[in-house]
């Protein structure tokens, strides 16, 4: 889910899992309308829920063991036993056993992150929200987490919802983007739609110009929307970055679900089409006038 600041994701995120009342509207989670569930059965509907928050929301006075370990302590009935047994396979899953007794403030903003995905995955939970995990990461970390969110949703195969402003990482992790401006939701689907959409506000976002609707304030008059976009007929082609990015892949080792298999065949497929000839429904014009899907 993309956006710019202040249209509402987080906000978004909040009314998913119930912490939030929307004004209207309907949430439906496992069949279950959540905007009119007693906070009992609420309770229930969170259980399918992991999140992961901006900054990990790491228990500073507790290990890394004892916090991912909270859920399972308070929401289950489980031993000490069965809990260690999850807590270091989860802790394993993102690369931190060896680290289990070092607390939130001795390890830096990258492990934080991955410890609080651990927690988030403890329940096995059918859905996994992310709040912006990227942030405060550097570029090479930001890579590093992407992959390890690709590899997790190919082991557990919930869904995850990544709210996220870095657009590298849009381009190449989700299957679908969706797009939120002035709290309304521009564009949702397949990623290939989105990253090769001709909408100004999609267009403007994903190349991180100025010149668009989106402004400081994220309103701009009319009349000065028009006069950029039509400015920016006069720039040269390489301005934009209107293209598609090899979808980011399981790493190798990593058991495929039949729904992967199917990912990894529609990739090698799309990174074949630029060699395909005009003749063959490739690059050039389509025969008969028809339009290439």
């Amino acid at each position: 889910m993309l956006g710019p600041s202040g249209t509402g994701k987080s906000v978004f995120l909040k009314t998913l899992v119930g912490l939030l009342k929307p004004d209207r509207g309907h949430i439906h989670i496992a069949g279950r309308d959540i905007t009119r569930l007693r906070e009992h059965d609420l309770y229930e509907v969170r259980k399918l829920f992991g999140v992961l928050f901006q900054d990990g929301a790491l228990f500073g006075s507790m290990t890394l063991y004892d916090n991912i370990a909270f859920p399972l302590r308070e929401h289950t009935n489980k031993t000490e036993a069965e809990i260690r047994r999850i807590v270091l396979e989860k802790m394993e899953m993102v690369g931190l056993l060896g680290a289990e007794n070092k607390l939130p403030g001795q390890i830096s903003g990258g492990m934080r992150k991955r410890a609080g995905l651990a927690r988030a995955l403890v329940l096995d939970p059918q859905i996994v929200l992310f709040d912006e995990p990227d942030s405060g990461l550097d570029p090479v970390r930001t890579a590093y987490l992407n992959q390890l969110i690709v590899d997790l949703n190919c082991q557990t195969e919930a869904t995850f919802l990544i709210v996220t402003h870095d657009i590298a990482s849009a381009r190449q992790v989700p299957d679908n983007i969706g797009l939120l401006f002035r709290r309304e939701l521009v564009m949702f689907g397949p990623r290939e739609e989105l990253l090769t959409s001709d909408i100004p506000v999609v267009k403007q976002f994903l190349n991180g110009r100025m010149q668009g609707p989106i402004g400081m304030a994220e309103e701009k008059d009319a009349t000065q929307v028009e006069q950029e976009l039509a400015a920016l007929q006069y720039q040269p082609p390489a301005f934009e970055e209107n293209h598609l990015t090899p979808r980011l892949l399981p790493s190798p080792g990593i058991p495929r679900s039949p729904r992967w298999e199917a990912i990894e065949q529609r990739e090698r497929a799309l990174g074949h089409l630029p060699t395909v000839s005009a003749a063959a429904g490739g690059p050039g014009r389509p025969q008969n006038g028809a339009e290439r899907p």
